[in-house]
């Protein structure tokens, strides 16, 4: 992360999950990276997305500490014990669109609230993993209802967020991120692991993405390889 400034600081929350500890790792490794925290659901402070106070709580906690360089939330939810993603109209049901909203849109949403305050404003970014399949411009197989659309709320969020953060934080930069197959418990039961990439090497990727990004790239929404990917 040579585009921020030496010394800087990081924190990652869905840190317990497959990329969110691999961002943790590498940027730990870095020797420009003067602190990281990594938050989650047993953390300290934590965060659970179940629970809206532990999100303001926890931004309250680390405001006493130093303002953040980056910020990267990499929890997600695709499936559970519970439920796979829906394959048709007829698997739709409120219980899975309320779960998946749940973590994928209105957690992401609060950290917005209460953790855009709190980025640097030297240079910062604050990126939040989304997916491909919450493109609608990209959707030709349909499928993965609360997934997909999970994904796509979460995408304008970050983009209508960019458009104020930009008015009183002009050196920071709100993005969605792509991170690409991933061999990890969320890709698993679709051959995540035959056809992902090693989280670290997609973690490594998505931080060379984020270093190059300029202010003039706030609001977008981004491959692992950098491209930029349809609304």
């Amino acid at each position: 992360m040579d585009s921020l400034p030496d010394q800087f600081h990081a924190l990652v929350i869905g840190a317990s999950g497959t990329i969110g500890a691999a961002f943790v790792d590498l940027l730990r490794e870095s020797p420009r990276c003067a602190s990281v925290q990594g938050l989650h659901r047993q953390s300290s402070p934590r965060i659970d997305f179940t629970d809206d106070d532990s999100v303001a709580k926890a931004a309250r906690t680390l405001a006493a500490g130093p303002r953040y360089h980056l910020i990267i939330n990499a929890a997600g939810i695709l499936h559970t014990d519970a439920f796979m993603p829906e394959k048709r109209l007829a698997d739709l049901n409120t219980m899975q669109m309320r779960a998946t909203f749940e973590t994928n849109t209105f957690g992401p949403a609060l950290l917005l609230r209460h953790f855009a305050p709190l980025l640097d404003g030297e240079r910062a970014i604050m990126a939040m993993l989304s997916a491909k399949v919450g493109s609608i411009g990209d959707n030709r197989l349909g499928g993965w209802y609360s997934y997909r659309a999970s994904k796509a709320a979460l995408n304008m969020l970050v983009k209508t967020a960019a458009i104020e953060v930009a008015r009183n934080q002009k050196n920071s930069v709100l993005v969605a991120l792509h991170p690409g197959t991933v061999s990890s418990r969320l890709s698993r039961p679709f051959r995540g692991e035959a056809i992902g990439r090693p989280a670290r090497d997609a973690a490594g990727d998505m931080l060379g993405v984020l270093d190059a990004l300029t202010p003039a790239d706030s609001g977008s929404f981004r491959s692992y390889d950098g491209a930029e990917l349809p609304w």
